[in-house]
């Protein structure tokens, strides 16, 4: 009996077994994209347990016992989601799909050519923080001089600004959260350079845009420094920093939910006990002294918009004699004293679709300099110039996202220059006055997560050219791999000419245009960069003299800057130390100013090279930061005129390579102490540690039969200091940002 039974039962089960069987219904299919097969789709029934996979081949394959209506999933993060509706029966079923991608924000193509960017933003490339400022050796905290170990920017020594691809110093041009930052570097003195105004602790981050830059930007032919300050301070927290050189103590407040904060610092340098330990090339009168304070507040309304202001004052003076190069003179003398403020304000606030910008600056600058000649110990020729300028920035940007990876915006924008010269030994004083009105339209297209591009335009009118510009630009990315993307970039840039040259000439605007060409790898801890860029230049100034002075006559020069730049920037490679090396090639002449013919500029170099190298050591609680720089030879030019001011080159040559290594350490004595109150860092630098003999130029008789080169202050400088903060802990900043 119990036989007959487990017979039974076997058989109900068989039979059973059978009908689970016979509905297993079978789903298959290929995933395809751009007529390609897809690995690692995911496809599934919708609501059910039941689903695959694709192979390498796009090829997925499963089983399913349900029946009737259902849908058919196929999804992937980096492609769109596909629904298909299917019916299943009693036979198998092949279902394909098409797939689309998944636009993404971060996936997204970059348009880089030309540009450098460093900030909090997801979609940064070659990252150049503020602490990699702060730590790169010889930089000595200012911007500017962290970013002449970048590709495309030459090392001048003897003047301000940053000189990019075969241009001068002013055509590149600052801004301070979008609005135009005038006299970005401190009151100087031919033959010394003044320092970067803002403090780099300002700032989140940058953008560095060596040519090829939005349409957002204007009035520069080379380049333009884009800075975007914090919104808000960590913590409440007092700063002081303190060395030979100088002394400066700072305060923050800001609320717990981070809605309001302000500050205010104020900061005294004096090189005068520098020169009697260090032996300076320059013989200094009055050594270099400054002054400086400023303020800042931010509010945060219930809406997420940001009110930004930073104010500032500050005063410097200096005095320096030199051996005149003049027959019967002995020695010739010149002092200087300035002054400047300098406001910014901006408000950011999103409305929907829309982000709003709204932003302002305000600048007055005072240059007051007094010259004078010594022979047989009396005074001669005293003579004094005083520049007094008020210039003004106002700027309104509205931007509307179309998707996540395309935008349009728009924007209008003006500057008012007010500019005095007067000088002593001429009975009339020399107003300047210029006023430029700016609108522009930018759209970023994103085609796809592997194809983008920028278009834009921007017209601008100045009451001193009395014209109106047309200036168009282009921009587009295309990701080759996983790794490898491509740029290109094109671009009309206008700039009139400085304010010093306008005299009874009528003047038109300077022109550049711009074709750049990327080969970027960016994978995680490494960046390489390969760009290629052709300058061409129409409509650039051409002087005579005229009394103390060049005035522009015509717009009759023209010229042309190309070349390429490597860039590589490991941390991966070499445990903890982190590492970059540019190299840049630039071939270039122009026909200019005073140049009687086209000539390689005698502010370029045709070889650059620098070499930045960071470690920190935990167990030391000691950052170790060295960078080396290199630039074959600059030429130099002597000119002379004629009795009707006309330049003719008299003499040139070449100057020796540059070569400058330098050296910094960071100590943190309070590393590892839970109890510390305050974080501090020690800090000892050296430039130039190998006390190169370096020479910038030559200077010359009016003759021409005499001359002088043209040196740094000091081959070798030493730097020490302190600096304290009481309420932030930066550790992990210090010890991350140099691994």
């Amino acid at each position: 009996m119990q036989t007959f039974i487990m017979q039974k039962l076997l058989l109900l089960i068989s039979f059973l077994l059978s009908l689970f069987m016979s509905a297993q219904i079978t789903i298959s299919g290929t995933v395809r994209f751009k007529n390609k097969g897809v690995k690692d789709i995911s496809v599934t029934l919708k609501n059910t347990y039941d689903g695959a996979t694709t192979d390498e081949n796009g090829k997925y394959s499963f089983e399913t016992s349900e029946k009737g209506n259902h849908i058919l999933l196929f999804s992937n993060p980096k492609f769109g989601e596909v629904e298909k509706t299917i019916t299943i029966s009693n036979v198998a079923i092949e279902a394909n799909a098409d797939l689309k991608e998944q636009i993404s924000e971060i996936d997204a193509v970059v348009i880089s050519a030309g540009s450098i960017e460093a900030s909090d933003k997801k979609r940064a490339t070659t990252l150049l923080t503020p602490i990699d400022i702060y730590t790169t050796a010889g930089a000595n905290g200012q911007v500017t001089a962290a970013l002449e170990t970048l590709p495309g920017v030459q090392k001048i020594g003897e003047t301000e600004g940053l000189f990019v691809r075969g241009g001068t110093g002013t055509e590149t041009k600052f801004f301070m959260d979008g609005n135009l930052v005038n006299n970005f570097f401190g009151n100087s003195i031919p033959g010394i350079k003044s320092m970067d105004r803002l403090n780099t602790s300002l700032f989140k981050g940058n953008v560095f845009s060596s040519g090829g830059y939005s349409a957002v930007y204007g009035q520069a032919l080379s380049s333009v420094l884009a800075l975007e300050s914090i919104d808000f301070p960590e913590r409440n927290s007092i700063d002081l920093g303190i060395s030979p050189i100088f002394v400066n103590v700072g305060f923050q407040n800001v609320d717990d939910e981070k809605t309001k904060s302000f500050g205010i610092s104020a900061s005294y340098s004096n090189l005068g006990l520098m020169t009697k330990v260090i032996k300076f090339n320059n013989n200094f009168t009055k050594a270099p002294e400054s002054f400086g304070t400023n303020f800042n507040f931010r509010i945060k309304n219930k809406n997420g918009g940001i009110l930004k202001y930073y104010g500032s004052f500050d005063t410097n003076k200096i005095g320096l004699q030199e051996e005149s190069l003049e027959p019967n003179i002995d020695f010739d003398n010149t002092n200087l004293t300035g002054q400047n403020t300098f406001h910014n304000l901006s408000f950011k606030q999103k409305f929907g679709k829309y982000l709003l910008n709204l932003g302002g600056s305000y600048t007055f600058n005072s240059n007051i300099i007094d010259l004078n000649s010594i022979e047989q110990n009396i005074e001669i020729n005293p003579n004094t110039i005083q520049v007094k300028g008020n210039y003004f920035n106002a700027k309104a940007t509205l931007e509307r996202k179309i998707n996540k990876i395309s935008a349009i915006r728009s924007g209008i924008e003006f500057n008012q220059t007010n500019e005095t010269t007067e000088v002593a030994l001429s009975p009339n004083a020399i107003d300047f006055k210029d006023g430029i009105t700016s609108v522009f339209a930018e759209t970023d297209l994103g085609f796809s997560n592997n194809f983008s591009a920028k278009v834009g335009l921007r017209t601008e009118y100045s009451t001193a050219v009395n014209q109106w510009n047309l200036a168009p630009r282009l921009a587009m990315a295309y990701r080759i791999s996983k790794n490898w993307t491509s740029s290109l970039a094109y671009g009309i840039f206008y700039q009139n000419p400085e304010n010093r040259y306008f005299g009874s000439s009528p003047l038109n605007y300077q022109k550049a245009e711009h074709y750049i060409l990327q080969l970027q790898k960016s994978e995680e801890g490494r960046n390489f960069r390969l760009e290629a860029f052709y300058k061409n230049y129409a409509d650039l100034i051409k002087t005579k003299a005229l009394g103390y002075r060049p005035v522009a006559i015509n717009n009759n020069g023209d010229g042309f800057a190309k070349g390429f730049e490597i860039f590589w920037r490991d941390k991966k490679s070499i445990k903890n130390i982190d590492y970059w090396v540019s190299y840049s090639f630039l071939d270039s002449e122009r026909n200019f100013q005073n140049y009687d013919q086209s000539l390689f500029p005698s502010f370029a170099a045709k070889h650059t090279l620098s070499f930045v190298a960071k470690k920190f050591v935990t167990a030391w609680k000691t950052g170790f930061n060295v960078s080396y720089t290199y630039t074959s030879g600059r030429p130099y030019y002597n000119f002379t005129t004629d009795n009707n001011g006309d330049y003719h080159l008299n003499q040139q040559g070449k100057l020796k390579d540059f070569n400058a290594l330098n050296f910094s350490l960071n100590y943190l004595p309070s590393l590892g102490k839970k109890d510390a109150k305050a974080f501090t860092v020690l800090v000892l630098g050296i430039n130039n540690v190998l006390g190169q003999k370096n020479i910038y130029g030559y200077q010359f008789s009016n003759d021409g039969l005499r001359s002088r080169p043209v040196l740094p202050s000091t081959d070798t400088f030493v730097f020490i200091g302190a600096f304290i903060n009481f309420g932030i802990d930066r550790t992990e900043d210090a010890i991350n940002n140099n691994l």
